[in-house]
């Protein structure tokens, strides 16, 4: 919310220069006139919270008063916090499109696609605890779910590994606590948080539970970004089919051998470190020793 009142106080900036204009030592306009400007000229809508929403076929219980207001609020923070919100629409045309088969192979409900927005906004973010990549994994977390992390590979960076290991983590989930609702807010809360919190209180509704700050308002800001997504149009995003983001056209190549140099190797195909780096960010350094012989399947940009 210190962002938001941040974009009005700057609005009221702008719009007094604009009044005053070059003359403005000369001819000084008043607080009431500025004022009566900005209520002629700027219009802030409070949003109409949908009708009924769910999450992975589960009813939010919107006739709950406590449930209203906290979705109320992620969906104005996430409507008027424009930049961002029109970010993840423009990233969610280059990620869901590789996300959603996998989560539907898995049987993982489609709604899960909004929970790594949430996470990280669809950005290989780094969390202040040390969580990474788009479903912000920790990395004992990440090992345990068979995903590679040292030093020269981190594949909580590789989009379709580290969404499959997501998967697994849901389906375990699940099996502990037999609700999709309870699963999301245990991959944020972590499933002995949870289950001491439902064990301590009796009680195994999300919506009942008392939780810590960041795992009560979870769901609600993925319910937010799931209805504002679906809708953009609806809350005043105007996009054309350009400006969404996608991946570039590429090939696939395979590596079984130590890598001396990536550099000398993204060259040999035509391209730069950075671009082999741009769609293979789980690569973390220059080499790779590859010390278990494992074979790795890269992605090589094809641009026109």
């Amino acid at each position: 919310m210190k962002k938001i009142t941040f974009l009005f106080s700057i609005l009221t900036i702008t719009l007094a220069i604009i009044f005053l204009g070059t003359g403005a030592t000369e001819n000084p306009v008043s607080d009431k006139a500025i004022k009566e400007k900005i209520k002629e000229n700027y219009h802030v809508y409070a949003v109409p919270l949908p009708d009924s929403m769910d999450f992975s076929g589960e009813t939010v219980p919107l006739e709950f008063p406590d449930v209203r207001e906290k979705l109320d609020k992620e969906l104005l923070i996430n409507m008027y916090w424009q930049s961002n919100t029109l970010l993840k629409i423009k990233r969610t045309a280059k990620y869901f499109p590789v996300i959603e088969p996998i989560l539907q192979k898995n049987g993982i409900p489609d709604d899960f696609k909004y929970l790594a927005l949430a996470e990280s906004g669809l950005d290989h973010v780094v969390s202040p605890a040390g969580a990474k990549g788009i479903w912000q994994f920790m990395p004992k977390t990440a090992r345990r779910y068979g995903l590679t992390v040292n030093q020269d590979i981190d594949e909580r960076y590789h989009l379709e590994k580290s969404t499959q290991a997501a998967c697994q983590y849901f389906k375990d989930a699940y099996k502990k606590f037999g609700s999709w609702t309870l699963v999301a807010a245990a991959y944020n809360r972590g499933m002995q948080g949870l289950e001491k919190a439902i064990a301590d209180q009796k009680e195994n509704n999300y919506y009942k539970l008392y939780l810590n700050p960041e795992t009560a308002r979870y769901l609600y800001r993925i319910l937010a970004l799931k209805e504002i997504i679906s809708h953009w149009e609806d809350y005043g995003f105007h996009i054309r089919k350009e400006d969404l983001y996608t991946f570039p056209r590429f090939t696939t190549v395979s590596v079984s051998a130590p890598v001396e140099s990536w550099p000398e190797f993204a060259r040999h195909y035509g391209i730069s470190y950075g671009q082999l780096r741009y769609l293979n960010p789980w690569i973390r350094s220059y080499s790779y020793e590859n010390k278990n012989k494992d074979t790795l399947i890269l992605k090589i940009p094809l641009f026109d």
